[in-house]
């Protein structure tokens, strides 16, 4: 069987390069379903007469489920498909604004720096991320440190 290679190779990426994913709305769905993965039903997030008393008024997404949604974005660049081999560090993560029911968001990556490691086939990349939601607002923001695979010779 034959691997579909969409991803760049890590010699085709660029310090400086851009790339944005397609966007995801966020369900109620995403939000229980992620309480029940995660067994964090915590009362922001499932109930929606306490979260009416709270200062954003509603239920809001899981921080670490926004940051779920923001890899799995990530990977819908097309950019990292068939081509990364391991997500390596969370070198700063920001949660900046709340993510709503109904919000649909998107991310941008922005490569950083890169650095070649031939012993593990291929280099790696500090990528900034943006989570943005429909008004443009960033609800989530970092630096996550990616490797990527070289280009077979």
């Amino acid at each position: 069987m034959t691997t579909l290679i969409r991803g760049k190779y890590f010699e085709e990426f660029e310090v400086g390069t851009s790339y944005t994913s397609p966007g995801r709305t966020i369900t109620e769905s995403d939000i229980v379903g992620f309480a029940g993965l995660s067994g964090d039903y915590t009362q922001i997030h499932t109930d929606a007469e306490f979260s009416k008393t709270t200062i954003v008024g509603q239920r809001v997404a899981h921080g670490l489920l926004g940051l779920a949604i923001a890899s799995g974005l990530a990977v819908r660049t097309g950019v990292l498909e068939g081509t990364v081999l391991a997500f390596r560090e969370i070198v700063e993560w920001k949660f900046v604004k709340p993510i709503f029911i109904g919000d649909t968001v998107r991310v941008s990556l922005n490569v950083l720096e890169k650095k070649a490691l031939p012993r593990l086939g291929g280099g790696s990349l500090n990528i900034e991320l943006r989570l943005v939601n429909q008004s443009e607002d960033v609800v989530m923001k970092g630096i996550w440190k990616v490797l990527v695979a070289s280009r077979p010779e």
